[in-house]
């Protein structure tokens, strides 16, 4: 039986962990600079100089966005200290609604502690997620497609991302050989960039008539879609660009153009490629954003003392470098091998429900 102490217990630990997060996110300090910035970005004169005026409406929309998101949760939190007054008693029907309500924004608190941890410049940037395939053909193919359906899931349900589709190349049989995914919202890069390793499956195959169990491995690579405040050189004399007809589905035009586009980059080794988009122009723009965050992202290795060539060449998709087991037979658990969390609710898991596993490996500071 909810009671009306176990409400106030509830409402005082909110409110110790909102002070923490006003002081960390130095929302008194935030306030005043973006009112500070809403009068100079209503001159006439900022437009005097158009890289200084967009710098100055980033800043904005940057700071603005970390008010509001919390703003939002201290006014839901008054919202409930309010609710309590109408209380009379232990018996009265408003506590359960109160703390169903304290439920779910003791979920979003937590959240918003873990968006704390985001120290990187990158960190509140849109983010591609690329899916490679392993050794194992229909299997593993099958297996990568289930992994994008479950990161598409986990953005737009469980953090209200958009999501795209930049590139896919479909299996022969089924399931996808290759995707990259474009996630965009505040922090996405923040929230995904632990996901980055190998993700194994142990099941029994659907495409094995003699109900074998197959093991199975797809590599993931999270990388930041870069803004202009961060630099990164990219010359032209280190490109080769190829162009291809795309394949998948798309129409007629998709087929008998060569509007898809491949960039290596020769110093790193890098390669990517797009073929979503109908013009050529197009996938060449998005090629070129996605090899400036992998360029990005092995700056960021490098950094850590970590071998440069782990993302501009591909790894062996197998035992090594693995951060997380899937197994559906002989039992269900998903297993974080970095951080122990482990849950035995597979299917929940791949239908994207994955924030428990990113708050541990977040906590840990994984990477």
């Amino acid at each position: 039986m909810v009671t009306k102490s176990y409400i106030d217990e509830e409402l005082v630990n909110l409110n110790k962990a909102l002070q923490l997060i006003r002081g960390y996110l130095d929302i008194d300090n935030l306030i005043g600079l973006l009112a500070d910035l809403n009068i100079k970005c209503s001159g006439i004169s900022l437009w005097n100089d158009s890289s200084t005026a967009h710098s100055a409406l980033s800043e904005r929309a940057r700071i603005s966005k970390i008010i509001d998101s919390f703003t939002e949760l201290e006014e839901e939190y008054n919202y409930y200290t309010e609710l309590l007054v109408l209380v009379n008693n232990d018996s009265d029907n408003l506590l359960d609604e109160l703390a169903e309500g304290l439920t779910v924004l003791r979920e979003k608190v937590k959240k918003k502690e873990v968006e704390c941890l985001f120290a990187e410049e990158a960190d509140e940037n849109d983010c591609f997620i690329e899916i490679q395939s392993g050794a194992g053909g229909t299997e593993s193919n099958d297996w990568s497609n289930m992994l994008l359906r479950m990161y598409i899931r986990w953005a737009e349900i469980y953090h209200n991302f958009k999501t795209e589709i930049v590139h896919k190349l479909d299996g022969e049989e089924t399931g996808v050989k290759s995707a990259v995914i474009k996630i965009r919202g505040y922090n996405a890069y923040g929230w995904s960039k632990t996901e980055s390793g190998i993700h194994r499956l142990v099941r029994i195959s659907p495409f094995n008539s003699s109900a074998k169990r197959h093991t199975t491995f797809t590599s993931i690579l999270v990388s930041p879609v870069m803004n202009e405040n961060i630099d990164i050189q990219i010359h032209d004399k280190d490109l080769r660009i190829d162009t291809y007809k795309a394949s998948g589905a798309g129409g007629q035009h998709v087929n008998k153009t060569e509007s898809a586009v491949r960039i290596t980059h020769i110093p790193s080794g890098i390669v990517v490629q797009c073929q979503n988009n109908r013009s050529q122009h197009q996938n060449l723009a998005e090629a070129h954003n996605l090899l400036r965050s992998r360029l990005y992202q092995l700056k960021l290795q490098e950094k850590e003392k970590k071998m440069a060539q782990e993302h501009s060449k591909r790894c062996n998709i197998g035992w090594g470098n693995q951060i997380r087991s899937y197994v559906m037979h002989p039992y269900q658990m998903v297993k974080d091998i970095r951080t122990g969390h482990e849950t035995g609710n597979v299917n929940s898991v791949l239908d994207g429900d994955l924030d428990s596993f990113i708050i541990a490996a977040l906590t840990k500071k994984v990477m």
